[in-house]
């Protein structure tokens, strides 16, 4: 979601402590998980709103031996599988991820983004239409 390991540890620390400090407003019998991702969108969507009004900063590049990925990785094809994810229009990817990453349902995944089930559904459609092909792309 914010293709930074760094920024993804930040945004689900502070998740967990505004889930902690609202968990009165939590709803037994609900899902939990449905729930603690809502509250993933909008941590994030306020810390996009946030960076907007900073100054950026930038990794620097070259300025040490790069990191391979893992060799199971690289055998799965998982590396194409992220690249092509992380490609996607912000929306698709939002969608494409909660679905078939994180497994939620449309109507878990409507609530968390606030939008109608009808654009759920399209957005997923045309996300995982994107995917196929930049994966066919990628592929030789």
């Amino acid at each position: 979601m914010t293709r930074n390991a760094f920024d993804a540890e930040d945004l689900v620390q502070e998740t967990f402590l505004r889930a902690y400090r609202g968990f009165h407003r939590f709803e037994a019998g609900t899902n939990i998980r449905a729930w603690l991702f809502t509250i993933l969108h909008r941590v994030r969507t306020d810390a996009f709103r946030r960076a907007g009004r900073s100054p950026q900063t930038v990794e620097m590049i070259g300025d040490g031996p790069g990191v391979p990925a893992p060799q199971e990785a690289l055998a799965s094809g998982a590396e194409d599988i992220e690249r092509a994810l992380l490609a996607l229009p912000e929306v698709f990817r939002m969608a494409v991820v909660l679905r078939d990453v994180e497994d939620l349902s449309y109507d878990e995944i409507a609530g968390v983004l606030d939008i109608p089930i009808g654009t759920v559904m399209s957005r997923i459609h045309r996300g995982r239409a994107l995917l196929r092909a930049s994966l066919a792309k990628a592929t030789p």
